[in-house]
């Protein structure tokens, strides 16, 4: 049985939209709103998007976050409800996130580093097909992919742009990684492939003046690169919680029944 965690002192942060903004206003009166470095516990209002937001935030300072639905989509976050919710956080359930770490270069030798807890995606710029070489642990598994792109997801990201891209849900325990072309031309019937959460990718653009192609972590955009490598960062963890009754493995689990 997991130890209820002390809560004490809480940071309330949240998205612009009034909905979101109404809630903050709301449990700052009852509960106090500390600053996120002195927080025992981040409470984030908001959808997915403002989550991701407040991941990003939190990397490197170990201070877990449990968010509250306040915004579009909410498959990151709890249900909204304001009473005992010093309660609810000391029983929650804790996730740990791996954020992947993108190292990308550019056409004009620029090299560009950022973290990504849902996916590094790669997007051609042109009319242009995107043409494209992927290595796995140094080895030529695709000599040329033809697409609009391609993507790497983690299991968090996995129900993302990844699920949109028709790439597989990824169960949060499963230490695997999503790579998923994105409307693939050639080979016609390469759908994608799982692969172990320490592998080692790298991206070639193959004629990369003619095809300009973008890469994102998340939402760090670097344009015309030339080369993208991508492995698991190995220094940041992320803490998330959630309900017992509603916890992410079980949200996972469900997407995949969803008519």
């Amino acid at each position: 049985m997991t130890e209820a965690r002390t809560v004490q002192k809480i940071a309330f942060v949240a998205a612009k939209q009034p909905e979101a903004q109404d809630a903050l206003t709301q449990l700052a009166h009852l509960y106090g709103n500390v600053p996120t470095e002195d927080a025992d516990v981040i409470v984030a209002l908001g959808g997915d998007g403002f989550m991701l937001e407040s991941l990003h935030g939190a990397i490197g300072n170990g201070t877990p976050i449990y968010g509250m639905n306040r915004g579009t989509v909410g498959f990151l976050m709890n249900e909204y409800r304001a009473d005992d919710l010093p309660a609810r956080i000391a029983r929650a359930q804790s996730v740990t996130l791996r954020p992947l770490k993108m190292t990308a270069f550019d056409m004009q030798g620029a090299v560009t580093t950022a973290l990504a807890i849902n996916e590094v995606s790669l997007l051609r710029e042109s009319r242009m097909a995107a043409k494209i070489r992927i290595f796995i642990d140094d080895i030529a598994r695709l000599d040329e992919m033809i697409c609009d792109g391609v993507l790497v997801a983690t299991p968090a990201g996995s129900t993302a742009y990844n699920l949109s891209a028709h790439g597989p849900i990824i169960p949060m325990g499963a230490d695997l990684l999503a790579l998923t072309p994105i409307s693939v031309f050639r080979p016609r019937r390469w759908r994608g492939a799982l692969l172990p959460r320490k592998a080692k990718i790298a991206f070639d653009i193959l004629q990369p003046e003619l095809r300009p192609v973008s890469a994102t972590a998340d939402y760090t955009e670097v344009r015309d690169v030339r080369r993208v490598e991508i492995h698991q960062d190995e220094v940041h963890r992320l803490e998330l919680l959630f309900d017992p009754e509603h916890n992410l493995e079980e949200r996972i689990l469900k997407e995949q029944f969803e008519p």
